[in-house]
């Protein structure tokens, strides 16, 4: 991925000098990254006493955030666009998840091909009966245009069209829009016939089930491996000249401590 830093050319990030005062770092961008960047937070704020306020608003938002200095740190959970990126703004992987396609525990199906998520999504099939299930509406569900979710969903998926040289979704107008993974949970949970998207990370097992695609499961192995194809890294964005209290958060959440809670919550560790 262009421009984003390996982890050797993370080090001078990485061995800056410590920076003790306690004014906030203020982070903002993917709803899917904040989910475990604000569990981050709450360690190393217990652990250095340092304030960190985290905001999801959204890829977009967050990539804006980080380059017009209203954040100090911005979270996408998607590759920056032709024209996004900037000279001044580094990106670093922290963690790597799969996008689970999930339907409320009590839908009978349990695995669906990639070809017939894009038909769904295309409203093309609209009846579970379809797709081996009753004989019920399905009810779409995706997330709003700003989600790093759904640009890393349609991407690949191939959800997009062009339209007179212009990137067009082909996501059904009729679908639900979930502004948010925690709307998106709710809907699901809450209609047996619905079906969405969200990091495999924030899945509730309890009130959601991930379906197998192409009869492959969403896993930590089978993402490792390759077999689980919809995956999507999750990116840190901030200004060369990095802040120093942004610099010792991303140099914990580098950390073999911030790398294991990246593993607890349900993602794939970078080192």
């Amino acid at each position: 991925m262009k421009n984003i830093l390996s982890l050797a050319a993370a080090f001078t990030l990485l061995t800056a000098p410590l920076y003790h005062a306690n004014a906030a770092v203020s982070v903002s961008g993917s709803t899917s990254v904040s989910n475990v960047v604000e569990v981050l937070a709450e360690t190393y704020q217990k652990s250095s006493g340092r304030h960190v306020d985290v905001q999801g608003t959204g890829s977009s938002s967050g990539i804006v955030a980080a380059k017009n200095g209203t954040s100090m740190i911005g979270m996408s959970s998607r590759e920056l666009k032709a024209g996004e990126a900037a000279a001044d703004i580094q990106q670093l992987v922290i963690a790597r998840d799969g996008i689970a396609v999930i339907v409320n525990n009590n839908n009978p199906v349990e695995n669906l091909t990639r070809k017939q998520i894009k038909s769904i999504y295309r409203n093309e099939i609209t009846n579970w009966k379809q797709v081996g299930g009753e004989d019920k509406a399905i009810v779409v569900v995706t997330r709003d245009a700003s989600s790093g979710t759904r640009e890393a969903f349609e991407k690949i998926l191939g959800l997009k069209r062009q339209v007179n040289g212009i990137p067009v979704t082909s996501i059904s107008a009729g679908a639900q829009v979930a502004n948010g993974n925690g709307m998106v949970k709710t809907l699901v949970a809450n209609n047996d016939y619905a079906v969405s998207y969200i990091s495999l990370g924030s899945v509730d097992n309890n009130l959601l089930k991930a379906l197998k695609v192409d009869g492959i499961t969403a896993s930590d192995e089978n993402i490792l491996s390759g077999q689980y194809s919809i995956t999507r890294p999750f990116i840190l964005l901030f200004k060369n000249e990095t802040d120093p209290r942004a610099a010792d958060f991303i140099r914990y959440i580098l950390s073999d401590k911030g790398q294991s809670i990246v593993a607890e919550q349900g993602y794939i560790r970078v080192k």
